[in-house]
């Protein structure tokens, strides 16, 4: 039997989570009883956060994607030691590449990405940061995507679920290059890429703690 959790997004309502070893806040490290079958808020709005109470019917959550979200695309950036690949569709805009490595990840200019902005051990530690799988590297023609980790979920405040050392997470369509073994789940019901986190959380100002919209 797998020692991972298993996550099932039921239509147009909550993650349904069996088999979490560890589900725990990120700042807080305040650890929810997660034994047996539960169903986590996946729309924003329950009063009892992280857990599902009913709202996402009350407001007519929609599981679905936007069909004018950001392509699923992955882009290769070669460079003499290393070449990073990105796929912009299933960022979730935590910013840790671009606050870490400006050298390397440059918003606001094309490419915005160079591969010789820095060390290629440099790079790759900064993208072993990023929680959503949208960058990956190669070193040597080997491709690093997943990671060495004990399976936890992770609430970020006012963001998604932070998922690390995998989950059977069902029933979802993953983008080209994702990482199964870490991802995040959206759960301010505002992800153009649901499931996945899109970083509509940020834009929106989504505050875990402010009453459902009714």
């Amino acid at each position: 039997m797998s020692d991972k959790p298993r996550i099932v997004p039921t239509p147009d309502g909550p993650y349904q989570m069996s088999g979490c070893r560890q589900l725990q806040g990120m700042m807080d490290g305040k650890v929810y009883d997660a034994e047996g079958t539960v169903f986590l808020c996946r729309c924003g709005g329950s009063r009892n956060k992280p857990f599902c109470d009913g709202t996402h019917k009350k407001i007519g959550f929609s599981g679905a994607k936007d069909p004018n979200r950001v392509p699923d695309q992955r882009d290769d950036y070669v460079g003499d030691e290393i070449t990073i690949h990105d796929n912009r569709g299933i960022c979730a805009h935590a910013a840790r590449c671009t606050d870490n490595l400006k050298s390397v990840f440059r918003l606001g200019l094309e490419p915005w990405i160079d591969p010789h902005g820095d060390e290629a051990e440099k790079i790759a530690e900064t993208i072993q940061q990023c929680p959503s799988g949208a960058l990956s590297y190669t070193v040597g023609g080997v491709e690093r995507r997943d990671r060495d980790s004990e399976p936890i979920i992770l609430i970020v405040p006012n963001g998604p679920y932070a998922v690390r050392g995998g989950a059977d997470l069902q029933g979802v369509e993953w983008g080209i290059g994702a990482s199964h073994e870490h991802f995040t789940l959206c759960r301010c019901g505002k992800s153009s890429n649901k499931p996945f986190c899109s970083g509509a959380h940020w834009y929106h100002q989504f505050d875990e703690h402010a009453p459902p919209r009714e």
